[in-house]
């Protein structure tokens, strides 16, 4: 796939990037979040964020984990309406719960990142894995939305601690029990993540589609 750094002249421009076809990881035509117009709690980037990341679907550079697609929908949360073109920048910690140009991942600047524009309907779309756990903090994703050049949200997304606890039974995640933090302990969490919770479910080929829709002002 050609990939390139998503530049302030990315944002604004209206190249595309053409989806990989695996089986498994593509929702069908026409499924959709539902939309919601509540405002998309603002809550911080964290530490670990590397501006200009590549305009992509796939984010896992072949890093193992149990495959996810995420789904994530831009809408106005005064009009209702999806907002197109917008840029969706995110990222998050492997199954190994490291960030790559971070730690034991600085070897990378790139894995379990990446930025996708939303369609006409408002989506935009990843390819990666459910994320692994760091200490101190609970499971989450990152993500910022960029439109018309400027960021109009900065967010972290949330899984439900049984959908986590699900996951994290099999390999590579059994490999490091004892995840330290559930999201009713995650200072963040308590600040607004219950209204930045995913909707998850495991699909026939066993991929995990993780759904949310974010309502944001320009």
């Amino acid at each position: 796939m050609f990939e390139r750094p998503l530049t302030r002249k990315a944002w604004l421009g209206s190249a595309a990037v053409a989806a990989l076809g695996l089986v498994g990881l593509e929702a069908r035509e026409g499924e959709a979040a539902s939309v919601s117009c509540i405002l998309a709690p603002e809550l911080t980037d964290g530490p670990f964020y590397i501006a200009g990341e590549k305009l992509r679907r796939n984010i896992t550079d072949g890093r193992p984990g149990a495959p996810m697609l995420l789904r994530t929908s831009v809408v106005d949360a005064t009009t209702c309406r999806p907002i197109k073109n917008a840029a969706v920048d995110v990222w998050h910690a492997d199954a190994a719960g490291a960030y790559s140009g971070f730690g034991s991942g600085a070897s990378s600047r790139t894995f379990m990142r990446g930025v996708q524009r939303t369609d006409a309907k408002g989506l935009a779309q990843f390819r990666t894995v459910y994320p692994g756990w760091y200490q101190g903090r609970a499971v989450h994703i990152h993500v910022k939305v960029h439109a018309g050049g400027n960021v109009v949200h900065t967010g972290q997304l949330f899984f439900r601690d049984s959908v986590t606890d699900a996951v994290y039974r099999r390999a590579p995640y059994s490999s490091r029990p004892n995840r330290d933090v559930r999201n009713s302990q995650d200072g963040i969490y308590r600040d607004g993540g219950g209204r930045s919770l995913l909707s998850v479910k495991r699909n026939a080929a066993g991929v995990y589609v993780a759904t949310i829709t974010m309502g944001v002002r320009r």
